[in-house]
């Protein structure tokens, strides 16, 4: 087995433990999700009724729903048994097609059938693939011509695993106020670092950062061209949050989530 191989078994094995935490936390969509990645997602695929589209590492099927709910066809997959468990109780009538398949696994990946889908989504699951390679390749030949792939992702500038969130105190002439910002040590390096998705889940799970001119070189190497890209912050009214340094509102100016979209470069 790579190493590549075994980081993936990990990952796999971990989201295989936190399926049913996970699965009741989420939902059908928690504020992180319905305030800043969603509204993104929805903007750049803007699904369309009767289109057939795909959905990379599915999860519990929040984002498999939505899609379907625009009147689309959904194939949506996850590597994970449980957590495609979880999303096939949730229901999601004739319009999604649940199936067990492994992002990095070239061959099951080209086995859903070349130029059959209109767009695809990968919502905050890139930096939870050990080797995005694989899936952006398959995508240069998924999608159809005028095709486009969506993806979110923890913002790999500002919220990877390196980074640390700060509140300081600050005399301004007289008035004690609070800064928020974030520092972070690492970048450049690839690495991976095992963390926690939401406070309180069973077993951390690994994040695989990379930076933005892999991230996004994978996808040029693999034939598709970056036409969008949105940086999503929460606003400063949403002060919600489970603990004091929360993204929620305090971190207004700083954004943990970049949405891009990409294209087939043959399309341009």
């Amino acid at each position: 087995m790579s190493k590549l191989e075994a980081e993936n078994a990990k990952a796999r094995e971990a989201w295989d433990t936190n399926a049913r935490f996970w699965d009741d936390r989420m939902a059908d969509g928690n504020d992180f999700f319905n305030s800043l990645v969603w509204p993104s997602v929805e903007k750049l695929l803007c699904p369309q009724p009767r289109e057939v589209l795909l959905d990379v590492a599915c999860g519990n099927g929040v984002t498999s729903r939505r899609l379907a709910r625009a009147g689309a066809s959904v194939v949506a997959f996850d590597f994970s048994a449980e957590m495609i468990r979880a999303a096939m109780e949730r229901g999601s009538g004739d319009h999604v097609d649940y199936r067990m398949v492994d992002a990095m696994d070239a061959d099951a990946l080209r086995g859903l059938g070349p130029g059959t889908f209109d767009g695809a989504l990968c919502n905050m699951a890139l930096m939870d693939l050990a080797d995005i390679r694989p899936l952006m390749n398959a995508l240069a030949s998924l999608l159809r011509p005028t095709g486009r792939f969506v993806f979110s992702i923890l913002h790999p500038c500002f919220n990877n695993p390196a980074v640390v969130q700060m509140g300081e105190l600050q005399d301004c002439a007289g008035a004690i106020v609070t800064t928020y910002s974030v520092k972070t040590s690492r970048y450049l390096t690839p690495y991976t670092q095992v963390g926690l998705a939401m406070h309180g889940q069973p077993v951390p799970h690994p994040y695989f950062h990379r930076p933005l001119s892999i991230l996004l070189g994978e996808g040029f190497q693999a034939g598709l061209a970056l036409d969008a890209l949105e940086e999503r912050g929460f606003p400063p009214e949403n002060t919600g949050g489970s603990t004091p340094l929360s993204w929620n509102g305090r971190f207004s100016e700083i954004p943990p989530v970049l949405v891009g979209r990409f294209i087939p470069s043959r399309a341009l």
